[in-house]
């Protein structure tokens, strides 16, 4: 089914686009996008399809081949290509599909687009392609069988296997069922993993789960590693301060509410340096290799700001519960704030010095996984951010953060 958003000319250079926001391509076949021209698309799709018969996202690839075909046999001069964004299907996936966007854009000048789509999560992308180039027609694919009840069960299941959509519809459930039973072994009152439950709601409401997770990536949680004794041990402390806070809570709950709370963050808080200070042994330890060390000058910065929350939140309680004065609590703010910003600063300045001292400039940039991306340009420390060159002659901003070494090539994640 296609809705003509108005007449094509013959003489019109017509891109058949087609978009994968979740990447299925990649997470079941291994192929990266974007695929340009009849053959990398049909490909990929056979590929698709090999893995997962049941994915729509091959139906709507195997679909833009035809489109492409039918229009270049009625005289069109016409090129095909697929789009890819991220699992998260959230702002990085947007970020990486108006970028492969703009790759196909500069390889292949076009007047106007038909768009393909499985009419699932992908219909977000058409904004995004409307916005940089015309789209004539809208190819719309349904897989006749999807029409009936039964396929739509097995439609539905197939989308609780995603890891996306199982972390929502069994995840949550579960975390609120696991922390109620823990609650209930410990003698604890229902607050408590009522308290746990809404910092994962809010983590989750303002996105910043995928950064923790990202945060966390390539550490190297490795059990033939030393460091995996570090880590172990970091855990280990976490979960103690958590009983520890639990337990404050649960002997001043015939308390002041207020006060009970006080008492449980600062039991929490007590081992809190204990565990940092593990973890960054055994990040410590894995960077001796010097594949992730200029990825730590970024920690530094957590390190201040870790400082600075830290102290601040345990002066607070203290000063809650009456062990310090307020004045003295004023003190230990100004104090950690300077010694924060101090650290902060301090990394910052050791990593501009680096990447003055190896000069990325014209140095090959790739990713983690060895793809190409461009070369490196101009450098602007001041605003923390770098060009990349790209083989189409387009320019990319990257932030500076997203460094993780420094050789012959720049490889950035």
């Amino acid at each position: 089914m296609a809705r003509r958003r108005g007449s094509v000319k013959r003489e019109e250079r017509v891109l058949v686009l087609s978009a994968d926001i979740d990447n299925d391509l990649y997470r079941k076949t291994g192929i990266s996008g974007p695929l340009i021209g009849r053959v990398q698309v049909l490909n990929g799709a056979t590929q698709l399809a090999l893995a997962d018969p049941q994915d729509a996202d091959s139906n709507a690839m195997f679909q833009a081949v035809k489109t492409h075909d039918e229009l270049r046999k009625d005289g069109y001069i016409t090129n095909v290509a697929v789009i890819t964004g991220t699992e998260t299907e959230g702002y990085e996936a947007d970020r990486e599909i108006v970028r492969q966007l703009e790759l196909v854009l500069d390889r292949y000048k076009v007047d106007s687009c038909v768009f393909v789509t499985d009419g699932a999560s992908d219909s977000r992308v058409l904004p995004l392609v409307e916005a940089r180039v015309k789209v004539n027609s809208i190819k719309l694919v349904v897989v006749k069988q999807s029409e009936h009840l039964e396929s739509a069960y097995f439609a539905v299941l197939e989308k609780l296997k995603e890891p996306h959509y199982a972390r929502i519809i069994f995840g949550i459930p579960a975390l609120v069922i696991l922390l109620f039973a823990v609650s209930y072994v410990l003698g604890a009152s229902w607050e408590t993993p009522a308290a746990l439950v809404g910092l994962y709601l809010l983590i989750k409401g303002f996105g910043l789960e995928n950064s923790l997770i990202e945060s966390f990536r390539g550490f190297g949680f490795s059990i033939d590693r030393m460091s995996f004794v570090f880590y172990l041990a970091s855990i280990v402390f976490v979960a103690v301060g958590i009983l520890i806070g639990v337990g404050n809570y649960t002997i001043e709950a015939g308390t002041n509410g207020a006060v009970a709370a006080a008492y449980a963050v600062e039991g929490f808080l007590l081992l809190l340096p204990v565990s940092l200070v593990l973890f960054l042994i055994g990040r410590m330890m894995d960077t001796r290799s010097g594949r992730y060390l200029f990825r730590n000058f970024r920690y530094g910065t957590y390190i201040g700001s870790s400082i600075i929350v830290w102290v601040l939140l345990y002066s607070f309680v203290a000063w809650i519960v009456g062990q310090i004065y307020f004045a003295q609590f004023v003190d230990f703010a100004v104090l950690a704030i300077t010694i924060g910003v101090g650290v902060s600063y301090t990394f910052g300045f050791m990593r501009s010095r680096v990447l003055r001292r190896r000069r990325i400039k014209d140095k090959l940039v790739v990713n983690e996984l060895g793809a190409l991306i461009g070369k490196a340009g101009r450098l602007d420390l001041r605003h923390g951010r770098f060009i990349i060159n790209t083989s189409f002659g387009n320019p990319i901003n990257y932030n500076i953060d997203r460094i993780v070494d420094i050789s012959d090539k720049v490889v950035v994640k």
